[in-house]
């Protein structure tokens, strides 16, 4: 699997190219810079990219908008975007196009190995990997705005959060002890609640409540 990695710090831009090479990732290109990053999409042509928010030269959003331009020239690229804060607004844009592999992480997960590679392996796969502390603000961001989601149960909370997140209905299971069968009714439940069409395809669920989070159903 192919990688494109954007990181403008050289310490940890190292690091997680030996990550990322010791759980079987090729490197196709290191870069640290808005520009290095946009001709390396263009032109590479990564199964992913890992991208810092913040790059050179204007070390504001500069990664994220590289990543979002490769996308729309590109359509579901995979983009697992890094960042040192949670910030809404770089979550929504994100979000915005609704297409999958699309992640989110903060900086302290790629201290967790074995977490940071399955994220980078889901969203290249097509799946999202949104950091907790993002959901959990959007989720509160939603319900302060009093949409559908208030509709829901405690229980139904904690089973869309984890959703958002990537997890499957197993994983659901397992991380709040119940069956697979009372996390299908809970998933249900919640589509039912905010409006959304039930489908099979896991991805596009997860996908369909972010975009519905981040700003209604499209």
């Amino acid at each position: 699997m192919r990688v494109v990695l954007a990181e403008d710090l050289f310490l940890l831009r190292d690091g997680l190219v030996r990550l990322l090479e010791a759980y079987g990732f090729e490197i196709a290109a290191a870069v640290e810079s808005g520009p290095e990053l946009t001709r390396a999409l263009a032109e590479l042509k990564p199964d992913v990219a890992v991208v810092d928010v913040r790059l050179p030269p204007t070390h504001t959003d500069e990664g994220l908008q590289c990543a979002l331009a490769a996308r729309r020239a590109r359509p579901g690229l995979p983009v697992l975007v890094l960042s040192q804060h949670v910030e809404q607004l770089y979550a929504r844009e994100l979000l915005a196009d609704g297409d999958g592999g699309i992640g989110y992480l903060l900086k302290d997960r790629v201290f967790d190995a074995e977490q940071f590679v399955d994220a980078v392996r889901r969203v290249a796969a097509g799946g999202t990997a949104m950091d907790p502390q993002v959901i959990q603000q959007l989720l509160a961001r939603s319900s302060a705005d009093d949409r559908p989601l208030g509709r829901l149960t405690p229980r139904e909370r904690e089973v869309l959060e984890l959703m958002a997140q990537g997890r499957s209905n197993a994983g659901i299971a397992a991380q709040l002890v119940v069956t697979e069968r009372a996390v299908a009714k809970h998933t249900s439940n919640i589509f039912g609640k905010l409006g959304l069409e039930v489908s099979d395809d896991d991805n596009r669920r997860v996908l369909a409540v972010l975009a519905y989070l981040d700003g209604g159903p499209r």
